[in-house]
């Protein structure tokens, strides 16, 4: 009798997951069950899994609502209805056609109607709910008249008290009202709960008719569900034979370009994997893919195929990757093996300007009815809990404040507090909103709305409305079209290159890049700010430790840094052994079989499969659930857990120690922790070799790439300052050379407009537009002529020192400006055939500090641009040692005076730790860390210059200071304000540092260890 089920899939609305409901149905005994979330199918699939199991007959459906009015209930009686309701709500969701009230096009579909909303006339598929309470109301006579198509209506959303309590504030929240503001008709009634069926009977015993209808209703709907057959495009030509056809002449042609020189091995290999590719049915899926490659390289757009997929020789010889697999001996049966029935997982990179190109063309290539985005459910977090909760009660912003940033033991003690406090942990795990997976494609064979409705997020892309986990549970594989700010900054600088010098660089070519002598020495340095994925100062300490000078060692290196990997140990041992290759011995002799390359360590993600298979001796079917934990498909630690049996079993039939095949598993358990499959590291090494060819050979133009990308590592500051250090010659906005992003011309750097917070884009680009039309400004008064400004962003322009241009000092700028502005009006930039020549103005000439230009830029850019930092101190004591003195300082105390680059918060067991990235007065960058003790008498105090006492300790080549002492040092006063002392020391803290949180625990010391050095 449960027609109309909600759960919290009913978003801000239900309270009830799934699986409850389910278990509630099997509590009442119920045989069969209806899911009709409001407006969405999220829950379906679940569901039908869950009912299967109990034996209970599934019926799905949806609530259709529009605002908080109820149309009607639409229930399938097949995947036609289906279809058919997520046509209807996806055409009201994307093409903003409005929801019919009644009578919607639809002959697969149940129809049941609120007593409030009934049309005059009933199809055949149409029926009446009627509520137990609205029950007396079928006494009148034209209600009777309709009691053959009347059905029973007993809507579920909620199970006790409590959660109605919750619902209540589910729908203040979604209303955005107090909880005592919430109208009647926006909260379901407290007695949609889920009643024995008997009850519900009894309330209609005197109606048999409508008992009557709402069983036939029960028999005449049907879902059902083959999870097993793939959902994706099924070919890319007209089937499969000829799929395989065109696979094996594109596999054959990249081959010959790849290989200019016969190779028996890459042709054995390119045979072996198309043969699994076809046995597999995946050539269209591979065909896809190389033919979005394709269109990209058409349009001269750089792209880089990562993951798994660059295991595959043949996505090698189709130009989807640019990894030889068979130089880094790559294991094709990672990313695809016969044990594998999911289709393979490409991840592609595009430039962060580019992909909506990408994503455009895969829209048209393959029809709107059958693309879409894969969606993702929000969950409420801890901080938007105590928010919205605690705003629905009524508390002001500062309490809302305390309660999202402190945990719940630092609470007040008060009753609402406590309500809030009670109700918010019932939303843990609630989903909050839907929304669109960042990367994740779907392009299927049937018309998608056959198997989810749409809906149409701001982006403008469709996107379906279950999550990339539902996706592939029913058949569907994505399409990863990624975007990154390194490939944009690659892109850019290739551009600025040959606009600047007239050269032309190939950086798709990575033989030109890749080992290159100069990068590699660059690499060995750590000096590769600005690069993708080694600009960190983790990354750029580690490269300093291996002394890291080649390509495989960067391979390694990409992956030894992931969080799984570190730690576990395995990356202070990978140092230690790489540093001293004579001082530890293998394991076990398989370790020096398959692990030979990394001295034995576990690196990468097929490390763990080969070390499972060849000393584990596991099934390869292990072996798969090993690669699903560790690639995040499965729950990581959970699907390890399914193999720890039998390897154990295993080492114990092969006669292994004990002790060292728990130490084994303990290393294969850590890489359910986040970590690369060798694939993806040598993809992310090539493109961080390609960056770093551009910084070594052409570092004003790379670094000026990098500064307009601006999604590096570091804030703006800090990439202007490397691009000074670099050799070029920074200069403020100005508006007869500047563009909306920074520029070059020879050395001379001229920062972007788009730096200037004040200025808007519009008026930016109109500057730009207007001077390309007409020439550049010949004066202040021919710029306020041209250009539409008031007299705050004049100010702006003038304080930044756009402006220089005009020979004239700021002070005269601005009076003359405020002259200007006073009697212009707008009709005076019209076109006039007679020009009067502007008006000079004998002004009094103004003293200026010179210092001042450096406060305007701070207050403006947010840093300084015309001096140092350094300049701005009220002492010129710049410290006893120079970062380029550091390692011959080993086990000593030094003395240095620093600027704040970037901090890194880390928790510890004794409290917060930092660890520091600096510069010094020369420029050089160097590295602290600043333990809980000491930080709590000399703690951070924000951006700025401080000085610093501290003992170095050089690890494996890489110095480090841990600080005793901190202070920071001040800035001279504020020269703008020399009368106002209030004023003098307010700008200063504009000044910026970067901070970035994990709440990951420090990475182990060697005696915190204990990795075994010898064979066990």
């Amino acid at each position: 009798m449960y027609l109309n089920c909600h759960t919290y899939h009913s978003l801000r609305y239900g309270t009830i997951s799934i699986e409850d409901l389910v278990h509630q149905a099997v509590k009442h005994r119920a045989t069969t069950l209806a899911l009709t979330d409001i407006n969405t199918i999220t829950g379906i699939y679940e569901f039908y899994k869950l009912c299967k199991v109990h034996q209970i007959k599934p019926i799905v459906g949806m609530d259709i609502r529009v605002q908080h009015e109820q149309y009607y209930i639409a229930l399938a009686k097949n995947k036609e209805g289906i279809a058919e309701i997520n046509r209807l709500i996806t055409s009201f969701n994307c093409d903003d056609v409005s929801l019919p009230k009644q009578h919607p096009d639809v002959n697969n579909t149940i129809l049941i109607y609120p007593i409030n909303n009934v049309p005059d006339v009933l199809g055949e598929h149409e029926f009446i709910g009627i509520r137990p309470e609205e029950i007396s109301l079928l006494i009148q006579k034209n209600w009777k008249a309709l009691l053959h198509k009347m059905v029973v209506l007993s809507p579920v959303t909620f199970t006790t008290k409590k959660e109605y309590n919750l619902h209540r504030i589910l729908r203040a929240i979604d209303n955005n009202t107090l909880l005592s503001k919430i109208d009647s008709i926006q909260v379901a009634p407290p007695f949609e709960v889920m009643k024995p069926v008997s009850e519900i009977l009894k309330a209609y015993q005197h109606y048999p008719q409508i008992i009557e209808n709402t069983e036939n209703i029960f028999r005449n709907c049907h879902f059902d569900f083959d999870f097993s057959t793939p959902k994706n495009k099924k070919h890319f030509t007209e089937s499969r034979e000829e799929d395989k056809k065109l696979l094996r002449q594109l596999a054959y042609e990249g081959l010959k370009k790849r290989y200019p020189v016969e190779n028996e091995a890459a042709q054995k290999r390119v045979e072996r994997e198309l043969q699994v590719i076809d046995e597999l049915r995946f050539s269209g899926y591979f065909l896809i893919t190389w033919d979005i490659v394709r269109y990209s390289k058409s349009r001269g757009l750089m792209h880089v195929g990562r993951g798994s997929g660059a295991n595959s020789i043949v996505s090698y010889c189709l130009g989807i990757t640019d990894i030889c697999p068979l130089e880094l001996d790559l294991y094709f049966e990672r990313f695809l093996n016969l044990n594998r029935k999911t289709p393979p997982d490409f991840d592609i990179d595009w430039s962060w300007q580019d992909r909506d190109d990408i994503l455009f063309y895969l829209f048209e290539k393959y029809g709107r009815d059958h693309v879409a985005f894969c969606g993702t459910n929000v969950e409420f977090k801890y901080r938007s809990i105590f928010r919205e909760v605690g705003k629905a009660f009524g508390l002001p912003k500062e309490d809302l404040d305390e309660l999202a940033k402190n945990p719940m033991a630092l609470h007040d003690d008060h009753a609402v507090i406590k309500l809030v406090q009670k109700y918010g942990m019932l939303l843990e795990k609630f989903p909050n909103q839907r929304s669109m997976h960042a990367c994740g494609i779907l392009i299927s064979e049937e018309p998608i709305t056959h198997y989810t409705a749409l809906e149409m997020p701001p982006k403008g892309f469709p996107v379906v409305q279950f999550d990339m986990h539902v996706a592939e549970e029913i058949g569907f594989e994505k399409f990863d079209i990624l975007s990154q700010r390194g490939l944009g900054t690659l892109s850019d600088a290739v551009k600025l290159i040959e606009r600047n010098r007239g050269i032309t660089v190939d950086i798709r070519d990575t033989s030109v890049s890749k080992n290159e002598a100069t990068a590699n020495e660059y690499l060995s340095q750590g000096r590769t700010l600005g690069c993708f994925y080694i600009e960190s100062p983790a990354m750029r300490g580690l490269l300093r430790r291996l002394k890291c000078d080649n390509y495989k060692t960067l391979v390694a290196a990409s992956s030894i840094i992931r969080p799984g990997v570190a730690q576990s140990g395995m990356m202070r041992e990978y140092i230690f052994r790489h540093n001293n290759p004579g001082q530890f011995e293998y394991f076990h002799k398989v370790f020096e079989e398959q692990l030979g390359e990394t001295y034995g360590i576990m690196v990468y993600q097929e490390d763990v499969i080969k070390i499972a298979l060849h000393y584990g001796g596991v099934s390869a079917e292990d072996g798969d659930i090993l690669r699903r934990a560790m690639s995040g498909k499965g729950r990581s630690l959970a699907a390890l857990q399914k193999v720890k049996d039998h390897f154990f079993e295993s080492c114990h039939k092969l006669g292994h120690p004990e002790k060292l095949s728990a130490e084994v598993y303990r290393q294969i358990e850590s890489f359910a922790g986040y970590s690369f499959c060798k694939a993806h590291s040598a993809s992310y090494a090539v493109e961080s070799y390609q960056s770093l060819y551009l910084k070594v050979h052409f570092p004003i133009e790379f670094m000026v790439a990098a500064i307009n990308n601006g999604g590096g590592f570091y804030r703006t500051e800090v990439y202007v300052h490397e691009c000074r250090m670099s050799g070029g010659k920074i200069q403020v906005p100005c508006i007869n050379k500047s563009l909306y992003e920074t520029t070059v011309y020879g050395e001379e750097v001229f920062l972007g407009f788009m730096h200037i917070e004040k200025i808007a884009s519009k008026i930016a680009r109109y500057i730009l537009q207007e001077r390309g039309k007409n020439g550049e400004f010949t004066s202040l008064g021919d710029f306020v002529k041209r250009i539409p400004v008031g007299i705050e962003t004049l100010q702006t322009l003038i304080f930044v020192g756009a402006f220089r241009c005009m020979g004239k000092p700021k002070n005269e700028l601005l009076i003359e400006a405020r002259m200007l502005l006073v009697s212009f009006r707008p009709e005076y930039r019209n076109p006039s055939f007679f020009e009067e020549p502007p008006q000079q103005y004998a002004l009094p000439q103004l003293k200026r500090n010179p210092l001042e230009d450096a406060f305007d830029e701070i207050e403006i850019l947010g840093f300084p641009v015309s001096c140092s930092p350094f300049d701005l101190l009220q002492t010129r004591y710049r410290g006893h040692v120079m970062a380029r003195e550091l390692l011959q300082y080993h086990k000593k105390q030094v003395k240095m005076l620093a600027y704040l680059i970037a901090r890194k918060h880390v928790p510890t067991k004794k409290g917060t730790m930092f660890f520091g990235t600096w510069i010094d007065a020369e420029g050089a960058y160097f590295d602290t860390a600043h333990f809980p003790d000491n930080l709590t008498e000399y703690p951070f105090q924000g951006g700025g210059c401080y000085l610093l006492l501290g003992r170095v300790e050089v690890d494996f080549h890489f110095p480090t200071i841990t600080i005793q002492k901190m202070a920071k040092m001040p800035f001279i006063p504020d020269p703008r304000y020399a009368e106002d002392q209030e004023k003098q020391f307010e700008i200063h803290r504009k000044i910026n540092e970067d901070v970035s949180m994990t709440w990951r625990a420090p990475y182990p010391q060697d005696h915190e260890i204990g990795l075994p050095r010898k064979q066990m």
